[in-house]
C-alpha cells in the first residue's frame, strides 16, 4: 500500500511537471519523498485507532476501542489513496488501469519460432520480452505490456490506440531494431575541422556529409540525442569532460500543445563501411560476473562478419599511451544509450565493465538484444484484438451505468425491506467497494468489461451474505430470542454458511485467473478481491455496528418486511414433475447444441476474425447478415448489432459486429493477405454489390502540394518544431469523417514505404522520419481520457529528403486506399491453434473447478454424497443455460428474438466466466441448503 501511495503521488506530480502545468520548483519536492507518504499512511492508521478509542469512550464502551479502530482503519486504507489523488489535483479515477475493451487498444499474441535444434528456454523468452519492450517502449513511460504466455508465445497489450496505428508497433516487433555502434568525438584527439563544421550546423541539422571520389555521398559524423529514461538523460559511462556535445532546444507536442525543452546532443563519428557495425551482426548479449573485480558485467558476441568489422572499429580506437580511452557509442533507434570505454581490441566477444545495478544490467542487455532477437517471431499474430477508443468509451459508460443501476436497486431494496439492518448492509457494501477499488489499484489490476461484471457480482455476493445473517436473526426473533441473542446467533449460525459459499466461489475465481486472457482475468481478480472484502465487511464490520447499536439502546427490535410467510409447500411431492421438466429442457437444449456443432462457439474457440463496421444509414440485422452471407459463402458467420449511447435500441442500427471463421491457418499462412485483410475485402465487395446499403468509408481529398517554408509570424516553438520540414513539400488533407492522427500517420507511412526502387523500399519500411502530420484546430475532437485525437482536416508536411513527386504519389495512394477500403473500429483475430488451446483450457477450468468443489464440500460436510449432490445440481444449472443458449439461435432475427433482445449467443472466454458465475450462484444456494441439513 505504501509503494502504491508513494508511486502514485510521485508519478502524478512528475507527469504534471512534464506537461508544463506545474513549475519544476524544489520547495514542493520534499512532499514527493517516500518518508512523507509513509508518514501520511501511518498517521492515518494511528488516527483511525485514536478515533476508535475516543468514540468508544464517548459512547461509554471503552473495551470496544480496538474493534471500532479496526473498522475505521479499514475505511482509512480505502479512502487515503483517493484523498491523496484529489489533493494532487487528480480525479478519483486516476490510477485505475483499464483493459482494451474499456479504453480501446490492441492485444496481440505472437508465435516465437526457434531455429531447428535450438531449444526455447525461460531465459531466452525473458530476453525476448526485454528486447521487444525496448523496441516498442524505449522510454519505459508508455503503458504497453509485453509478457510471455505459454512456452513459446509473447503477448503485447497496447492501450488506447486506434487500430491502424498499431500496425506500426507490429512492424517494430517483428523487424530488426535500429542498433548501431559508433565512436564518441573527443575534442583533444579528433579532427578540429570536423568538430568546427559540426558545431556550425543548425540545431535542425545533425549529419556531416562528404562526397567521395565516385560522387557517392556518405555520413562521417552526426549529432545524436541522449537516450532519455525518467530523469536520466546522460549516456552511461560517458564521464570524459572533453566529449563534444551541444545544447539543443527542442519542442514536443503534449496534449495538443507545443512545449519547449533543452537537451544535449553528442557528436559521434561513423567509420568506413568496413568498420560500421549494426545490431544485425549481434548474436546475443547477457550478463556475467567479472573474475577480476567480482562485479556484474554485460557480455556480448557477434557473428563472423560482425566480429571482423568490430575488430577493425576497436583496433582503430584502441587505447594509446598517455591518452584517455576512447568511448564506444551504443545507439538504439537514433539515441545514444551508453558509451563504455574501449580497453582493448574486441572481435567476436566483448564485455562492458562497470558498477552496475541489476536494473542497469537488464536495461543494457535489453538495448543490445533489441537489435538482434534471440529467435525469430512469426510476422502474423496468432491472435489480435483491436478496439477503437471511441467504442471502448461507449462500453465503459454502459458498464459503469449498469453498476450504478444495479447498486441503486440493491440499496433501495435493502432500505425498504430490512430497514435498519438494510442500512447496515449498505454501509458494509460501500466500504466493500472502496476497499476493492483500492486493492485493485494497489496491485495494479486491470479493469475490464468482465471485471465490471465481477464488481456487480461482488455486490450480489456481499448483499447475499447480509441477507443470510438477517434471515437468521429473523428466525431467532420469531423463536422469542432477545435482540442481543438474535444478533449473536444470527451471525454465529450464518458464519459457516457464508464462508463455505464464498470459498467455493473463490475456487472458480482462482482457476479462471489461471487460464483466462487479460480481459477474463479482470473478472477473476475483481471477484476474488470482492469476495474476500465482503466477508470482512459483513462478518466483522456489520457485527460491530449491530452490537454497538444494541448495547447503546439505539435499536430495540429489528423491523423487517416479510414477503414470504409460513410455508408448507411439498417440494418433494413435485420431484417427478420437476425432474421431467428438467430432462425435457436439457434434452432439447443438448439436441440443439449438438446439431449446431461449431456454430456454438465464438472465434475464441474455433479460430476466425471479428470486425466492427458502420453503415451510412440504419438497417436491420437480418438484412445485413443476408448481404454478408453471399460474400462469405461457406463460412460460418454471425452478425450482431451494436447500440451505442444515445441510439434508439428499437430501431435499425448502423454499427454491426461480424464474426467469421476466416483465419490464418497452416494451409493459408503463406498468403500475402492476412485474415483481417481478406475479411476487409469481402465486406467491402459485399456492400458494393448491394445498392440499398452503403458501408461507411472515409473519403479523402488533398490540396495543392507546394513547397513549405516557415512563416515569419510562426511562434518560435512552432517554427522550431517544423524546422526539419523547411524546404520540403506540404499539403492539406481533408476527410469526410473524423480520423485519428495515428491512423493518418500509419497510412501515409505505408504509402511511402510502398514506393520502390531497385525492388526495395526507397525510404525504408518505417519512413516516419520523412513526414509529419498536424491536426487543424477546430476540425476535430479529442476522446476524453484517451490517447487519440481525431480530425477532419490535417496538414501533412514532408522533409526535403522526401521528393515532392514521391510525396504526391504517396498521398494519392492513400486517397485511393481510403476510397476502396473501410476503416474497422474493432478487429479480433484468433488462429485455429490458439482457439483449440483456448477450448481445452476452458474445459479444463470447468472440470478442475468441479473436482475442487467436490473435494472442498466433501471435506466440509464429511460425506462425499454432499459434494456429488452439489456438482449434480450445478451441472444441471449449466446444462439448462447452455441448452437455452443454443435454442435462442433459432429465434435470433425473428420478431420474438428482437422483442426479447436475443442474439445468436456463442460461447467465448467471457461466456466461460458467465458459466462459472452460474456455478458460483448455484453452489451458494446449494450450500445454504446443505448447511441447514447439517
Amino acid at each position: 500500500m505504501f509503494d502504491m501511495l508513494a508511486g502514485a503521488l510521485t508519478l502524478a506530480v512528475q507527469d504534471e511537471i512534464t506537461k508544463g502545468d506545474l513549475p519544476p520548483v524544489t520547495v514542493d519536492s520534499a512532499l514527493l519523498g517516500g518518508g512523507w507518504i509513509f508518514a501520511i499512511f501511518v498517521g492515518g492508521l494511528i488516527l483511525a485507532f485514536v478515533l476508535g478509542a475516543l468514540i468508544a469512550k464517548a459512547i461509554k464502551m471503552t473495551d470496544w476501542g480496538l474493534r471500532i479502530g479496526v473498522c475505521l482503519a479499514a475505511l482509512a486504507i480505502g479512502v487515503m489513496p483517493f484523498i491523496v489523488r484529489m489533493a494532487n489535483g487528480q480525479s478519483l479515477g486516476d490510477g485505475i488501469r483499464l483493459g482494451i475493451d474499456l479504453a480501446g487498444g490492441t492485444n496481440m499474441v505472437f508465435q516465437v519460432q526457434p531455429e531447428e535444434g535450438k531449444e526455447l528456454t525461460s531465459e531466452i523468452m525473458d530476453k525476448m520480452v526485454g528486447a521487444i519492450g525496448k523496441r516498442i517502449n524505449p522510454s519505459g513511460t508508455s503503458e504497453i505490456t509485453v509478457r510471455q504466455v505459454g512456452a513459446d508465445r509473447l503477448e503485447v497489450i497496447v492501450p488506447g490506440k486506434d487500430q491502424q496505428t498499431v500496425s506500426e508497433i507490429k512492424r517494430q516487433i517483428v523487424n530488426l531494431g535500429s542498433l548501431d555502434f559508433f565512436i564518441t568525438v573527443d575534442e583533444r584527439y579528433d579532427d578540429a575541422t570536423m568538430i568546427r563544421d559540426a558545431r556550425a550546423l543548425s540545431s535542425g541539422t545533425s549529419k556531416l556529409v562528404r562526397t567521395l571520389a565516385d560522387d557517392k555521398k556518405e555520413v562521417y559524423a552526426m549529432w545524436l540525442p541522449a537516450y532519455e529514461k525518467g530523469d536520466n538523460k546522460e549516456p552511461q559511462f560517458l564521464t570524459t569532460p572533453n566529449t563534444v556535445k551541444r545544447q539543443v532546444e527542442k519542442v514536443r507536442v503534449v496534449e495538443g500543445r507545443t512545449e519547449r525543452y533543452t537537451t544535449e546532443e553528442y557528436l559521434v563519428t561513423v567509420g568506413r563501411e568496413d568498420m560500421q557495425v549494426s545490431g544485425k551482426y549481434l548474436k546475443r548479449a547477457g550478463s556475467a560476473i567479472s573474475s577480476e573485480t567480482g562485479r556484474q558485467m554485460v557480455t556480448f558476441s557477434f557473428n563472423a562478419q560482425g566480429a571482423n568489422r568490430f575488430s577493425r572499429l576497436t583496433a582503430a580506437n584502441q587505447p594509446k599511451p598517455g591518452r584517455d580511452n576512447r568511448h564506444l557509442a551504443i545507439v538504439l533507434n537514433g539515441q545514444l544509450y551508453s558509451a563504455p570505454s574501449i580497453n582493448a581490441v574486441i572481435s567476436e566477444r566483448g564485455q562492458i565493465d562497470g558498477d552496475f545495478t541489476n536494473d542497469e544490467i537488464q536495461d543494457l542487455t535489453d538495448v543490445l538484444n533489441a537489435g538482434a532477437l534471440e529467435v525469430p517471431i512469426n510476422r502474423k499474430p496468432l491472435s489480435e484484438a483491436t478496439i477503437d477508443p471511441t467504442l471502448g468509451e461507449d462500453v465503459r459508460q454502459k458498464g459503469v451505468q449498469a453498476i450504478f443501476v444495479a447498486g441503486g436497486l440493491v440499496v433501495l431494496f435493502m432500505l425498504v425491506y430490512y430497514r435498519f439492518a438494510g442500512l447496515v448492509a449498505i454501509v458494509c457494501l460501500m466500504l466493500n467497494l472502496v476497499l476493492v477499488l483500492t486493492v485493485m489499484i494497489g496491485v495494479k489490476a486491470t479493469f475490464t468489461l468482465p471485471g465490471l461484471a465481477g464488481l456487480v457480482l461482488t455486490i450480489g455476493m456481499a448483499v447475499d451474505a447480509n441477507v443470510l445473517i438477517f434471515e437468521r436473526m429473523r428466525e431467532e426473533t420469531n423463536r422469542g430470542s432477545s435482540l442481543r441473542m438474535a444478533i449473536q446467533n444470527g451471525f454465529g449460525k450464518a458464519f459457516t454458511t457464508i464462508v463455505d459459499a464464498n470459498v467455493t466461489t473463490l475456487i472458480t475465481a482462482v482457476i479462471l485467473y489461471m487460464i483466462g486472457t487479460d480481459q477474463v482475468k479482470g473478472f477473476a481478480v475483481s471477484l476474488f478481491i470482492g469476495i474476500v472484502m465482503s466477508m470482512f465487511t459483513a462478518l466483522y464490520v456489520g457485527r460491530v455496528i449491530f452490537d454497538i447499536a444494541e448495547k447503546r439502546g439505539w435499536i430495540k427490535k429489528l423491523n423487517m418486511m416479510s414477503l414470504v410467510g409460513d410455508t408448507n409447500w411439498n417440494f418433494l411431492g413435485k420431484q417427478k414433475l420437476c425432474a421431467m421438466l428438467s430432462i425435457v429442457l436439457i434434452v432439447c437444449g443438448l439436441a440443439a447444441f449438438f446439431s449446431r456443432g461449431d456454430s456454438n462457439y465464438d472465434i475464441d474457440f474455433t479460430g476466425g476474425t471479428m470486425v466492427t463496421f458502420q453503415l451510412t444509414e440504419t438497417a436491420e440485422t437480418s438484412a445485413v447478415e443476408g448481404v454478408l452471407k453471399e460474400a462469405f459463402a461457406g463460412d460460418n458467420i454471425t452478425v450482431e448489432r451494436l447500440t451505442l449511447a444515445g441510439e434508439d435500441a428499437t430501431a435499425g442500427g448502423r454499427h454491426f459486429r461480424l464474426r467469421t471463421t476466416e483465419s490464418d491457418t497452416e494451409e493459408n499462412k503463406a498468403e500475402l493477405l492476412s485474415a483481417e485483410e481478406r475479411v476487409r475485402t469481402k465486406v467491402n465487395d459485399a456492400f458494393i454489390a448491394e445498392p440499398s446499403m452503403h458501408l461507411l468509408k472515409v473519403a479523402m481529398t488533398h490540396g495543392d502540394i507546394a513547397g513549405y517554408a516557415i512563416a515569419a509570424d510562426d511562434d518560435s516553438a512552432k517554427a522550431l518544431l517544423n524546422a526539419r520540414f523547411d524546404g520540403g513539400a506540404a499539403t492539406e488533407l481533408k476527410f469526410s469523417a473524423e480520423v485519428a492522427i495515428g491512423t493518418i500517420q500509419d497510412m501515409l507511412s505505408a504509402a511511402i514505404s510502398g514506393i520502390k526502387t531497385g525492388g526495395e523500399s526507397k525510404y525504408g519500411d518505417s519512413p516516419d522520419a520523412f513526414f509529419g502530420i498536424e491536426g487543424i484546430k477546430g476540425s476535430g475532437t479529442e476522446v476524453t481520457g484517451q490517447d487519440v485525437q481525431k480530425y477532419t482536416g490535417v496538414i501533412a508536411r514532408a522533409t526535403p529528403e522526401l521528393s515532392t513527386e514521391d510525396f504526391e504519389a504517396a498521398v494519392i495512394a492513400m486517397e485511393s486506399k481510403l476510397a476502396a477500403e473501410p476503416l474497422f473500429d474493432e478487429v479480433n483475430t484468433f488462429a485455429s491453434a490458439v482457439a483449440g488451446e483456448m477450448k481445452i483450457a476452458a474445459v479444463m477450468a470447468i472440470v478442475i473447478s468441479l473436482l475442487a468443489i467436490v473435494a472442498y464440500v466433501w471435506f466440509r460436510f464429511q460425506r462425499i454424497t454432499f459434494g456429488l449432490a452439489a456438482v449434480v445440481a450445478l451441472i444441471h444449472d449449466v446444462l439448462i443455460v447452455m441448452g437455452l443458449m443454443a435454442l435462442t439461435s433459432y429465434v435470433n432475427g425473428t420478431s420474438i428474438g428482437d422483442l426479447l433482445l436475443l442474439n445468436d449467443f456463442r460461447i467465448n472466454l467471457p461466456m466461460v466466466a458467465a458459466f462459472l458465475t452460474i456455478v458460483g450462484y448455484s453452489l451458494n444456494d446449494t450450500i445454504v441448503v446443505f448447511d441447514r441439513i447439517r
